[in-house]
């Protein structure tokens, strides 16, 4: 099986699971589902399941994060944020519509899991030194340079301002939104135009 092959079927796998596991947690809870019913569902072994996923919590655990990570590591290198806005568009460019809309749900549906949103809480900050040290990397830069560590926290930081209004209202079209915010932020955000003050 060739290494493209390979790869397309482990997304296709890690999908499947995503999608049973949270068919069952919204129909029978997060705690009253097992692993053992969520490989049966998926179709695998709890053994599969384990390759690709440590524990139930992790089912949730960020899910942008891995190809994210991937798409950083190919990119050119480059300014921390212009590594980063690049990051995002190949990750999106990745998936389907379908997919990137399954995943946001899976996001918005784990926030109000306590369970999930702790594992997701826990991970954050190895997530985080691991695209700080992958952005580092492609800009030649050390991990604990200030800049970028600036970089990363202000990326995430809009990105997560789109990710509201996304969780909000289904009809946002996030990756585009997440694009054109961080082009603003690419291009310094003291070059936009003052903001139109409401009448009172």
């Amino acid at each position: 099986m060739g290494d493209g092959l390979r790869e397309r079927k482990k997304a296709r796998t890690r999908e499947a699971i995503l999608r049973e596991a949270f068919r069952l947690f919204r129909e029978r809870g997060y705690d009253a589902t097992t692993v053992e019913q969520i490989a049966e569902a998926a179709e695998i072994s709890p053994a599969t399941f384990f390759r690709y996923f440590p524990a139930k919590e992790h089912l949730a655990a960020l899910d942008r994060f891995p190809p994210l990570i991937e798409a950083l590591a190919a990119q050119p290198p480059g300014a921390p944020v212009t590594v980063l806005r690049g990051a995002f568009r190949t990750a999106f460019a990745a998936l389907s519509a379908e997919e990137i809309a399954a995943g946001h749900a899976r996001e918005v549906f784990a926030a109000t899991v306590p369970e999930l949103l702790a594992a997701n809480l826990r991970r954050s900050p190895g997530l985080i030194r691991e695209v700080c040290q992958t952005v580092a990397d492609r800009a030649g830069s050390a991990a604990d340079d200030p800049r970028i560590r600036n970089a990363v926290g202000a990326v995430f930081g809009v990105v997560a301002m789109v990710w509201l209004q996304w969780a909000q209202d289904a009809r946002v079209d996030g990756p585009a939104e997440i694009d054109r915010a961080l082009a603003h932020l690419e291009t310094g955000l003291g070059a936009a135009e003052a903001p139109v003050r409401a009448e009172g």
